[in-house]
Parts: structure tokens; C-alpha cells; sequence
């Protein structure tokens, strides 16, 4: 290799520029402008470029491009619509969520009658005692004590005070439309009706011929309880003890439930086991309480043969109809025979089919209110003199309450406490006219509630129990010829040692196997109202619970990271 290669002249020298001045020039010139800080809305400006530009949200990304203002101004319109089209839809959704929760519909599985109690069956004889077979009927003592009270005298009927205290307990419990205003003029008489009404009472096993039950022929008293109706005293059958459906503090309580311990062991236990909401324990065989059948037809139903007399009729008491008024209920439900009854006249065989009619309730409905759902679990609503809670019971201690305050007394039969006052015989027209006042006032306040079509809290508020229990009906009849029939077996002396006698025969029975229930159950739970709203943004929008995740992290916490960056 040649060294001369490596030698460098003086006049070879190449003369590199300075660099170094103009870059120093620059940090002179930077020095000398400050920089501009970084204000909030170049963040913000920032942060909405870069949101439009990655957002999952149909349309927003063209509003963050540059484009012309007839293109932005097209999309702001579409995306103004969607909202407004989103909005429209989520609120008939949620109007629909919170008026109509609740769904009622046919159960998937028909449900055994064995599974629910036969009906209480509560029979009233229209066939009042007459104050004396051989003195005044009724009728025409009241028709003396209107003249007397109309022309100012004394009313003093020609009959011992027994005889008048049963009068005055008749007035309480016969056609009361016949008693004129007058009668509130006659001084009270503080009575024991109950009491008087039990020494009224005619022979038992006379009316209430025999009965059959579960296919065993038996003594009627064996299978039926008094209750104190409005009507007077009637027999209950299936229907619950009164220790297990009144409070112990009512008069009731003490009255029904020393009388519930009837003779009927062998035939139906009375120890309950059954609750509307759980039905029958697992353990329940077939002897329960209230009793139960196996099947449907009369051979597994209640057969009745009851009898009246004629010299027992009076019928300025209850009217030109005799025989007996029947009640089906259930049997929690206290009987109101003069509101719902089926008619069972004399020499008729009456035949009852009974179609039950039942609605049970799912788990999730009982986190709604009750306003929403139109209805009380047992749990949720109290009674003053009832332990368990239906439609029936609580009208009833509402109208008691309602006659307490305005009256300042009730009826004997209504449900009440040892130290409320009892109305006599100058206070029927007012518990009377509390009755329709406190129907008319239940429908103004219903009235307002249509009106404001928001539901309103009636004072009585008696909505319906969730889980319910009815019985309908389907009724025929035929002749029931007890002459010949007595004819016909040789037995015609009995009509001669049983003068006036006539007879109707009963049979009370399920008329299928098998009956479909209704059940209450969510119609748009919160899980159906958010996926009806998700789609419908979706739908519209792109829209999702990531978009707006993606929103909130766009505008907190990476406009707050940009903006300490540039700090």
C-alpha cells in the first residue's frame, strides 16, 4: 500500500460548517417566545376527536372527521332522531314495566282436587221461630208496634218478656226492608242476642235429617259447627274452628271456639294442616282438616237431607220464599250468606257440581308492591280481629269498623272486641245505611282512582289475597216426591207422627278429577326491562353498557392522562 496516501496537504483540507450556531440560535429563539399552556377545552377538543374517531356508536364518527357542514349536519339530524326514537320506545316500555308487572295466566299442569279442601258449606234455614205457636206471629207483632210507634203509645204486645226479647232479637235478623223509620223510637234494650238466638234454635237432627260424607252415613252433628251470621245462626260444614280464624281477643274467638269441638274424630281431624298459600302438609294422609276428597262424582261429595214444617213457617219474616239458603266459600273465608247463596226450596232435590277456581302466585311477584301487583301475600296484610287475610274477611271487619264510627256500634254478628257496644233495636237503620255508605264511598274513591289513572288507597283497601281460592257452580235440580217415596217403601206413618213435614234432598261434589289453575307471575321483570331497552339501543344506536364505558373512560380519566401529559 502506498503511504502517500495517507498524506494530507495543507490544501487538501475540506472546511466543515459550523452546525452548532444555528441549532443554539433556535434555543435562543425558543427562549425567547414562551410556550402556550394547555387549556381544559384543547383537552376536551382533543379528547372528542379521538372519541368520534374509535366510538362503537353508529354515526358519531363522521361528526369528528372534516367534512363538509351539509354532511355533519345530515348526521347530527339522524343521530338527533335515533335518540329521540329510543326514548319513545324505553318509556312505553317502562310505563308498561310499572303499570302492568303482573301477568295472570293458565297454569302448565292441571292441579288433582285432592290437592285443595272441598268447600265450606254453610246452610241457613229461612225458617225463623215464630215467638209462640199459639199467640201473635211476628208479623203481626211488628205490624202493632208500627201503629203504637206511629200513633205515639207505648208499644206493650200481650206476651211475657221472653217471648218480647225474642221478638226484638227477630228484628235484627228478618227482612229489615219492612221497618219503617219509626222503629228508631223504640228504646234500647240491651240484649244477649246470641244467646236468645240459641234458645230460639229448633231441634237440630229434625231439620238436618242425615247426612253422608266420604261414603259413610252419619249424624249431621257430627260433621257441622254453628256460625253467627248476619242472617241469624246457621251450621258450617269444612269450614275452620274459630280459634284458627279469629284473634283471641274477639268475642267470636270465644263464642265459635268452644263450639267448634264437635263429635267427628273418626270422620275428619281437626288439627289443621292446610294454609292457602303451602296447602296440605307432606305428611297429611286423607283424614285432614279442612277435609278433602279423593275424586271427583257425588259418591266422593257431601249428601244433605234437610226438612222444614209447615207450622213453622211465618212468612212475614223472611218472605213468600221458604227452604234454605247454601253457601260455598272457602274455608277460611267468614260466611255472608245474604250476599252470595244458592236456594234450596222444599221438595226439590238440588244437585251442586263444583268447578274450583284457583290462583297461585310465583316467587318473583313478591318483590313488587303490593299496589303494583294488585294483590296481598298473607304475610303482608294484618287484620284486627282476623288471623288470616282474604278479600272476604277484611270488607268485613272494614264495614264493622266503618258501623263502629258511624253508629257507634255494630250488629251482634259482626266481628268485634268484649267491650264493644252491641246496636240494639233503635240502631237497625243505621247499620243499614252504613253498609250502602260505605259502597258508595268505596266507589267515588274508585271513581278518582280511574280519573287520576294512578291507583289510589281506598280506606278499606281490601285488594285481593294473591293466592285465592273460589268455587263455582253449576246447579240442577228435579222433583223430590217424599209421599210417594214414603208410599212406596211402606213408611207412611211417618208423615202422620211428623205432621207438615217436606224434605229436600242436597249432593255437593266436584265435577272433574282435575282442574286447570291461573297464576300470578312476572309479566317484565328488571331483567326483561334492561334487555327490551338494550335491544332497542342497539337496534337503533350500536349502543351497549361497553359504549358507555368507553364514554366515561374517554372523558374522565383519558382527558385527565392527556392532560397531565402536557402539563
Amino acid at each position: 500500500m502506498d503511504p502517500n496516501l495517507f498524506d494530507i496537504n495543507e490544501n487538501d483540507i475540506i472546511t466543515i460548517p459550523n452546525e452548532k450556531e444555528p441549532i443554539n440560535d433556535a434555543k435562543e429563539q425558543e427562549q425567547e417566545t414562551p410556550k402556550k399552556p394547555f387549556s381544559l377545552w384543547q383537552g376536551i377538543k382533543q379528547i372528542y376527536f379521538e372519541y368520534c374517531a374509535n366510538t362503537s356508536i353508529h354515526g358519531v364518527q363522521y361528526l369528528g372527521e372534516r367534512r363538509p357542514w351539509k354532511e355533519k349536519l345530515f348526521w347530527i339530524s339522524v343521530f338527533f332522531v335515533s335518540i329521540c326514537c329510543c326514548t319513545n320506545l324505553i318509556q312505553n316500555i317502562y310505563e308498561k314495566w310499572t303499570e302492568t308487572p303482573v301477568i295472570v295466566s293458565f297454569s302448565e299442569k292441571s292441579t288433582p282436587v285432592w290437592s285443595i279442601p272441598f268447600p265450606a258449606v254453610t246452610i241457613c234455614s229461612e225458617t225463623k221461630r215464630t215467638v209462640r205457636n199459639d199467640g201473635p206471629s211476628y208479623m203481626q207483632l211488628l205490624n202493632k208496634l208500627k201503629s203504637d210507634l206511629a200513633e205515639g203509645n207505648e208499644f206493650r204486645p200481650q206476651i211475657n218478656s221472653t217471648e218480647f226479647q225474642e221478638f226484638l232479637t227477630l228484628l235484627h235478623i228478618c227482612n229489615t226492608q219492612i221497618i219503617d223509620d219509626g222503629i228508631e223510637r223504640l228504646a234500647h234494650h240491651p240484649l244477649d242476642y246470641i244467646g236468645i238466638l240459641n234458645k230460639m234454635l229448633p231441634n237440630f237432627s229434625q231439620h238436618y235429617f242425615y247426612c253422608k260424607w266420604f261414603s259413610h252415613f252419619s249424624e249431621c252433628d257430627q260433621l257441622f259447627t254453628k256460625s253467627y251470621t248476619e242472617e241469624g245462626i246457621c251450621y258450617t260444614f269444612n269450614g275452620l274452628n274459630g280459634t284458627d280464624l279469629y284473634r283471641e281477643n274477639t268475642v267470636q274467638y270465644q263464642q265459635m271456639g268452644l263450639e267448634s269441638a264437635v263429635k267427628h274424630s273418626k270422620i275428619v281431624n281437626r288439627t289443621l294442616s292446610w294454609s292457602l298459600e303451602q296447602g296440605y302438609a307432606s305428611n297429611s294422609g286423607l283424614n285432614t282438616y279442612p277435609a278433602r276428597v279423593l275424586s271427583a262424582g257425588a259418591r266422593a261429595g257431601l249428601f244433605i237431607v234437610l226438612q222444614s214444617f209447615k207450622e213453622e213457617l211465618d212468612y212475614g219474616c223472611r218472605g213468600p220464599i221458604q227452604g234454605f239458603k247454601v253457601l260455598l266459600h272457602a274455608p277460611d273465608d267468614v260466611p255472608l250468606v245474604s250476599k252470595q247463596f244458592v236456594r234450596i226450596p222444599m221438595g226439590k232435590e238440588i244437585l251442586i257440581a263444583v268447578k274450583p277456581n284457583m290462583i297461585t302466585t310465583s316467587a318473583g311477584i313478591a318483590e313488587y308492591e303490593p299496589n303494583r301487583r294488585q294483590c296481598y301475600m298473607i304475610s303482608e296484610r294484618s287484620l284486627k280481629f282476623f288471623k288470616i287475610y282474604s278479600q272476604n274477611n277484611c270488607e268485613l271487619e272494614c264495614l264493622a269498623n266503618y258501623t263502629l264510627k258511624m253508629c257507634g256500634c255494630v250488629k251482634f254478628s259482626m266481628p268485634r272486641t268484649p267491650d264493644t257496644p252491641v246496636c240494639g233495636e233503635d240502631k237497625i237503620h243505621c247499620y243499614d245505611r252504613a253498609e250502602d255508605s260505605l259502597l258508595l264511598r268505596e266507589f267515588s274513591e274508585g271513581l278518582k282512582d280511574i280519573l287520576n289513572e294512578d291507583r289510589i288507597e281506598t280506606e278499606c283497601n281490601c285488594m285481593p289475597a294473591c293466592t285465592s281460592l273460589d268455587y263455582n257452580t253449576e246447579i240442577s235440580q228435579a222433583n223430590f216426591d217424599l209421599y210417594d217415596m214414603l208410599k212406596a217403601t211402606g213408611n207412611e206413618d211417618y208423615l202422620k207422627d211428623n205432621p207438615g213435614s217436606q224434605m229436600s234432598r242436597l249432593s255437593i261434589y266436584f265435577k272433574e278429577n282435575q282442574f286447570i289453575t291461573s297464576k300470578r307471575s312476572e309479566l317484565y321483570g328488571v331483567t326483561d326491562f334492561l334487555a327490551n331497552c338494550g335491544g332497542i339501543f342497539g337496534l337503533f344506536m350500536g349502543f351497549s353498557i361497553l359504549s358507555m364505558v368507553e364514554m366515561i373512560y374517554h372523558f374522565s380519566l383519558r382527558l385527565w392522562s392527556n392532560m397531565r401529559q402536557h402539563k
